[in-house]
């Protein structure tokens, strides 16, 4: 009885690729066999061994646009409605839908609908934020923004004029290439970094927040000031497990 022949993609997932050195690319996560699946872009999803999921990945830049727009900072309370809806048994270990609800003082609100793997454009547009006013509402994504009345009538619009993409895998363009720029003359001395670190942590916590009622499956209360957490399941996950060795010192 002769043996089938196995597609070569399955006798080479679990072989290293040439010139990645495995060990390293997984820094602090958990340390495991090489897997294609986690390799290169997919790390995002295939577990939280290593990735954030899809609001980690692309949210992240939405909730930054939105907190911008309000002028706001840490929120008040995190909830969410998330789950598998698309391809049941394909690995992923996360949401591929997820709706996220951010409560900020003086009534505040971002909400950030995040559907990895449809298609479909839900509010006409492929990514973006809509900011919704008293007066009117605008939408910005990064080709463009608009600036409606309550009718819905366009009052002003204009468009970026960079080339920067918008759901390409890996992203790029000159809005990319000239924040990197300003990082390196920051640097230098020559200018003021226009995207600090410290604002973009605060972004980066709605991700974690986000994650995090996912997780435990309840949303929770969080210190608008600190941006801790008054939630002791929620609280579990504030930190990562660390490989031996990598665990950094403060």
């Amino acid at each position: 009885m002769s043996i089938p022949e196995v597609p070569f993609l399955y006798k080479k997932r679990h072989l290293v690729p040439e010139g990645l050195d495995w060990e390293l690319w997984q820094g602090p996560a958990i340390h495991r066999d090489y897997t294609a699946e986690t390799w290169d872009y997919n790390w995002h999803w295939y577990g939280w061994n290593y990735g954030t999921a899809e609001a980690g990945n692309n949210g992240t830049h939405e909730l930054d646009i939105a907190r911008w727009a309000l002028q706001v900072d840490y929120p008040q309370h995190a909830r969410v409605v998330a789950g598998k809806r698309q391809f049941k048994d394909d690995g992923w270990e996360m949401y591929d839908s997820m709706e996220a609800t951010f409560d900020f003082p003086d009534e505040k609100v971002i909400q950030w609908d995040g559907k990895s793997r449809n298609g479909y454009n839900t509010y006409g547009a492929g990514r973006g934020t809509f900011i919704y006013g008293s007066e009117g509402a605008a939408f910005v994504d990064r080709e463009r923004y608009e600036v409606t009345d309550l009718s819905g009538k366009i009052i002003k619009e204009k468009r970026s004029g960079s080339n920067e993409a918008g759901t390409a895998l890996g992203g790029g363009g000159d809005s990319s290439t000239a924040h990197v720029i300003n990082f390196f003359n920051t640097i230098r001395g020559k200018d003021k970094l226009l995207a600090p670190i410290e604002d973009a942590s605060v972004s980066m916590a709605m991700v974690h927040y986000a994650n995090m009622a996912y997780r435990t499956g309840k949303g929770f209360d969080i210190d608008d000031k600190t941006g801790r957490v008054f939630d002791r399941d929620a609280m579990s996950l504030w930190s990562r497990k660390y490989e031996e060795g990598w665990r950094p010192t403060v």
